[in-house]
């Protein structure tokens, strides 16, 4: 097995460097299949519970076969710490079939380890891990073209149930032709030229069996072209619900019944379309508190010339579209994103919003004055609902991000995938001189942390951006705080812990 050490790359310095050793392989074609401008998702995971947090990479196949050669091999990293990895897929059993899309981990058993689901054009991968650092892959059944996947506990029966997002029905023998014959151009076709699908919901029935309720949750009743997905509680009666992004089409909002239905609310509630009244090209998500009312708002990255959204949680379940307001609307304008996430980078106790970008197109310059390769962002939170941008690192085709402490120190580093490229690393340097806390818990409970005069909000959830997994810790930035007041930690299906006067700068575990 191979080791490797990761140079040293802070949110301060541009990427001038080969972190790993494998690049994301689309297969670019001159037919310009649509599945190949989609993929990069990612997973950040410690799947041998050694502590550290290990990367998980998805990756193409062959087209049109869909046949996965070993240079297209999904990876598996573990993280040796001091910046070295080791590429330990093949020991692990996750090389994959098919073309992988996305990835959402989390301990579906409840043994203590880490297991991991696959989304992919035409076969889905569900693998348990078996508790000494390799998996097995169980039947699991196909949903169509599946983009991300999120685990959440929507019955409150106490295991992980989980929901897949569908994109569109693709067949590449009839991939229509979009650009133009005439100038000698093609470019990847709009989503109005493919027939939408359906979302999916599986429940946890136990002993790694799973059963479709899509139908009788309500989920599988309305048709979208799904992209992204998040989790929290909107309403604030304790249920988690589901914000599903869709691409040119009105986005979802899940409602959780908490009968074992869902209904959807996107319109009624704001979040379909923008302000404008237009359905854009959502991809990414991210459903986080960001202003401290205690209401999860939620952001969305979209393409170039739409804006990335930004809806305000108000009461009675409504959104109010911020992004101008909030200047996001002028700073994202002429890129386009895909993952997103919403974290507090620098630690001064405002969450702020991190996007990975790039273009659909791999030509963009022959028929507009776009760039295809486009610089990630950084979206400061400067308190009353203001954010500052700061584009870093070098363009490129940016698709999937995931969020974790990576090197043990506190702060929230960043992975992001690019196709044709290798993974991008991402270590914080923005929050040396201020304090933090992270909670770990299970998924689906909301924290509340006060702590120098203020209260904070935030919950456990694995499902962030587009087509990835993030570490589900919860994480906080406290500023100048050098004692926390009170942690609140309310679980899934109402029971709760309270803890008081607590020191700042450690990780802590609270269950129920």
């Amino acid at each position: 097995m191979k080791r490797f050490i990761l140079p040293l790359l802070c949110f301060a310095s541009p990427p001038t460097y080969t972190p790993f050793p494998h690049p994301l392989l689309h297969s670019p074609t001159p037919e310009k299949h649509l599945i190949q401008t989609m993929p990069g998702g990612l997973a950040i995971f410690d799947f041998d519970n050694d502590g550290r947090s290990d990367l998980f990479i998805t990756n193409g196949a062959n087209l049109p076969t869909l046949i996965k050669l070993p240079a297209q091999a999904n990876r598996l990293y573990r993280n040796l710490g001091d910046r070295q990895w080791q590429d330990v897929t093949a020991q692990a059993g996750l090389a994959g079939r098919g073309y992988s899309m996305g990835a959402a981990a989390a301990d579906f058993d409840g043994d203590g380890f880490t297991d991991l689901f696959v989304t992919g054009v035409r076969e889905n991968l569900l693998y348990r891990s078996r508790g000494d650092g390799t998996f097995q892959s169980l039947p699991f059944p196909t949903t169509g073209w599946s983009v991300s996947a999120g685990w959440f506990d929507y019955d409150h029966d106490g295991d992980l149930d989980l929901f897949v997002v569908n994109y569109v029905q693709w067949d590449p023998t009839k991939e229509p032709y979009c650009g133009d014959r005439k100038a000698g151009y093609r470019t990847y076709c709009h989503p109005k030229h493919y027939a939408g699908l359906a979302n999916s919901l599986f429940r946890n029935e136990g002993q790694g069996r799973f059963t479709d309720v899509s139908q009788a949750s309500g989920i599988g009743a309305h048709i979208g072209k799904g992209m992204g997905l998040a989790f929290a509680d909107y309403d604030l009666d304790g249920w988690l619900d589901v914000v599903v992004t869709n691409d040119a089409v009105p986005n979802f909002l899940f409602h959780n019944e908490r009968n074992g239905t869902f209904t959807e609310r996107g319109m009624t509630a704001g979040i379909g379309l923008n302000d404008d009244g237009h359905a854009l090209s959502s991809m990414g998500a991210d459903f986080r508190d960001l202003d401290g009312d205690g209401r999860p708002d939620i952001f969305i990255t979209a393409l170039a010339n739409e804006t990335f959204p930004l809806f305000k949680a108000l009461p009675q379940g409504l959104f109010l579209d911020l992004t101008y307001p909030s200047r996001i609307g002028a700073a994202t304008r002429a890129l386009s994103g895909w993952s997103t996430g919403i974290y507090d980078f620098d630690h001064d106790g405002e969450k702020d919003i991190f996007t990975a970008n790039g273009d659909v197109n791999d030509n963009t310059e022959t028929f507009s004055s776009r760039q295809s390769r486009q610089r990630n962002l950084f979206l400061w939170n400067t308190g009353q609902a203001r954010f500052r941008p700061e584009p870093i690192g070098e363009a490129a085709r940016h698709r999937g991000a995931a969020f974790a402490d990576l090197n043990g120190d506190g702060a929230i580093d960043i992975v992001t995938t690019r196709l044709g490229e290798t993974p991008t690393v991402w270590l914080n340097d923005r929050a040396e001189g201020r304090n933090w806390l992270t909670v770990r818990t299970v998924l689906g409970a909301e924290v509340i942390l006060r702590a120098g005069g203020r209260t904070q909000y935030n919950h456990a959830t694995q499902a962030v951006g587009y087509a990835s997994s993030s570490s589900p810790d919860v994480h906080f930035g406290l500023g100048a705080a050098t004692v926390i007041d009170e942690i609140e930690v309310r679980f899934p299906g109402g029971a709760s812990r309270t803890l008081k006067q607590l020191l700042p700068n450690r990780r802590i575990s609270v269950q129920p």
